[in-house]
């Protein structure tokens, strides 16, 4: 899918430096910005991947073609741990069924039995309940990109674009910091966190591509999308963004995981290189990897012959004595990018990590200062520092 004016149609209308000026790029993953999948809302990520293991598995046993004994009584399983077993609405999750019936539920306290005998006899399938986002946290993550003040913010984790635009409208303005251009393609993902691009005034978004149907023989790559949006700044230099949250390490087996990514790190290289053939020099690959960079996952972008380069290999990149990105900030979780061709590497003049919004160790402050609104975990802005870049074209 395409979307663009007339002058911005065609994929070799690139226009390259014609004049001087510097930008800032960054990349922040919001964690959703109004609602959010409330077994993704807990303090902590363990207590609720139990239940997105079980509602994926449910979910993949619901579009069984043929509901087998064997298969009929896993459905059981996962619906009593999810709590629906006498009812459709758990704390949890939501059973919706449109047409037929996928169990029946006997009065008396007699055993629920699976009624469907496949996929085709019932439509309907297992949903997350979402729930407000604490709104200290809310205003914290605004005070996070306001603080930042980038001129082409990558969000990761965003509802849709109309939460964007509201929280342009409502949290940022009162903060002093407006954005002009707001675009989300909504993905792969059913629980509502995709990846969009917000720009400042005068960065123009001429040109969209997404990628949510991209497939290899596994099936669809991306779990969200991989959109490409090409941004004409100021000075009249064409920027292409590629915006990515991959694959999670959260639940399913670590081998899928892996795989996954890869499959998406190779794609995202495929649609690099592909740009770079075109001319394009100044690109930007950038988001949520959900691995670190020595990873075998992520070797198709920043190792096997790729000319990319992080911001955080800049020689004054500001990490504040830990490089990670994620949680307290250590190596191994060192898992948000700002990958940059070695055109835009070659101007960056200073980068760095923002981290006031993260709750860091058992008091928050314990190896970084955080807002002063901030007296629990709930608090925090999000999880993720914000990786920026200032690049002077």
């Amino acid at each position: 899918m395409i979307v663009g004016g007339a002058e911005a149609a065609h994929p070799l209308l690139y226009r390259d430096s014609i004049g001087g000026e510097t930008m800032r790029i960054a990349a922040f993953n919001v964690e959703n910005l109004f609602m959010r999948a409330k077994a993704l809302n807990q303090d902590t990520w363990a207590e609720g991947k139990p239940v997105l293991e079980a509602h994926a598995r449910l979910n993949k046993l619901f579009e069984e073609k043929k509901y087998t004994a064997a298969i009929k009584k896993k459905i059981l399983e996962e619906m009593k741990f999810l709590g629906i077993l006498r009812s459709d609405e758990s704390e949890f999750v939501i059973l919706r069924r449109t047409r037929g019936s996928l169990v029946k539920r006997p009065k008396g306290g007699k055993p629920v039995e699976v009624v469907a005998e496949g996929r085709d006899d019932w439509i309907g399938w297992l949903e997350l309940k979402d729930e407000t986002v604490n709104e200290i946290a809310i205003r914290n993550t605004a005070r996070v990109i306001a603080d930042i003040k980038a001129d082409m913010l990558a969000v990761v984790e965003a509802e849709d674009r109309v939460a964007l635009c509201r929280f342009n409208d409502d949290l940022l303005k009162p903060e002093g910091f407006l954005y002009q251009s707001i675009m989300l393609i909504d993905g792969n993902d059913g629980r509502g966190i995709d990846v969009g691009l917000m720009t400042r005034k005068n960065f123009v978004i001429d040109l969209m591509r997404s990628h949510v149907e991209d497939a290899d023989s596994k099936g669809v790559i991306f779990s969200r999308d991989c959109p490409e949006y090409f941004v004409t700044t100021p000075s009249g230099e064409t920027i292409l963004l590629l915006i990515n949250h991959l694959k999670s390490k959260g639940f399913g087996s670590q081998a899928d995981s892996n795989g996954k990514r890869k499959r998406q790190a190779k794609q995202i290289r495929k649609i690099y290189d592909a740009r770079r053939a075109e001319g394009l020099k100044n690109i930007i690959v950038l988001g949520d990897f959900n691995d670190t960079p020595e990873s075998a996952p992520l070797a198709p972008l920043l190792k096997e012959g790729s000319d990319l380069k992080d911001a955080s290999e800049f020689a004054g990149f500001d990490d504040g004595g830990r490089p990670g990105t994620y949680a307290n900030g250590t190596a191994s979780q060192k898992i948000d990018f700002l990958l940059l061709s070695p055109n835009l590497f070659s101007k960056v003049t200073a980068a760095g990590l923002f981290r006031k919004g993260v709750w860091g160790g058992s008091t928050g402050d314990k190896w970084w200062p955080i807002y002063d609104t901030m007296t629990g975990p709930h608090h925090a802005a999000s999880d993720h520092a914000a990786i920026w870049a200032d690049i002077n074209i």
